[in-house]
């Protein structure tokens, strides 16, 4: 079965990266891309964009209606990522969406329609595969080794800090472990923020600078030892099995998912 996708943002690098990885494989089918300017050009007139004549959009319901799509890959950003993602769902395409910062309302919603539709969908913080597993170990050890420190690095055009990674790896964290205050009791910040944001006791250290993609470590410590999970993204091509992945497996469901361990 040929799949037909739509990628939104695919100027960007996470899009144009997604776009050769679509265009590479052979059940899938690009078939639209959305874009907050262009409307009515083709991919082919955008420069180093492929000479492929694919329709742009702008607005996301034309683009569906207009469109047999069957998955949205939605790569933007969460001020349009949520509207573009309900669009879908109310247009029967299924969402496969890697930008984060959605509400915990705005996930709700989401939920609720994707349910009422019987859509599967996929909204992840991180699709590189070992960037999942590196979360998934993360939730494992902190059941023996509760104190840990999350240290997240980007590139310096991200906006959101904490990362999404970084979020969802203390939302597992605390799953395994009691909530548990680390450092001194009467730690002083010298310099207000120093010790990173605080999350059910444990810190998050976020760190942005040119020349970084994405990477992760968590370090976890115990009585005479330490141990460091640590994932590096080099280029966006790591995130590229993932997305594979995605828009074949939300094919298969009838609901909306958060994370990509929810599919290993």
């Amino acid at each position: 079965m040929t799949i037909k996708v739509v990628i939104a943002g695919p100027r960007g690098k996470m899009g144009s990266e997604a776009v050769k990885m679509v265009r590479q494989e052979e059940n899938f089918q690009l078939v639209a891309c959305i874009d907050r300017k262009n409307d009515g050009m083709s991919l082919k007139d955008i420069e180093e964009l492929p000479d492929i004549n694919i329709p742009i959009y702008e607005d996301t319901s034309t683009c569906f209606e207009e469109t047999d799509a069957d998955v949205l890959v939605d790569l933007t950003v969460p001020d349009v990522a949520y509207e573009h993602t309900k669009a879908a769902l109310e247009h029967d395409v299924r969402p496969v969406i890697g930008t984060t910062g959605f509400t915990e309302v705005q996930l709700e919603d989401l939920k609720m329609l994707a349910k009422e539709k019987r859509l599967g969908g996929l909204i992840a913080p991180n699709f590189a595969i070992g960037a999942v597993l590196m979360m998934h170990f993360s939730k494992m050890a902190a059941k023996y080794l509760p104190d840990v420190e999350i240290i997240e690095k980007h590139h310096d055009n991200k906006r959101d800090a904490p990362s999404g990674s970084a979020v969802k790896t203390a939302e597992l964290i605390k799953d395994s472990r009691s909530y548990k205050s680390q450092g001194h009791p009467e730690e002083k910040e010298t310099f207000p923020g120093a010790r990173g944001a605080e999350y059910e006791g444990m810190r998050i250290h976020s760190v942005r600078l040119p020349g970084l993609v994405a990477h992760q470590e968590v370090v976890f410590g115990g009585p005479g030892q330490t141990l460091s999970i640590k994932h590096d993204s080099y280029n966006r091509e790591s995130f590229m099995d993932g997305i594979k992945l995605a828009i074949e497996e939300v094919m298969e469901l009838e609901e909306l998912i958060y994370g990509m361990e929810n599919i290993l």
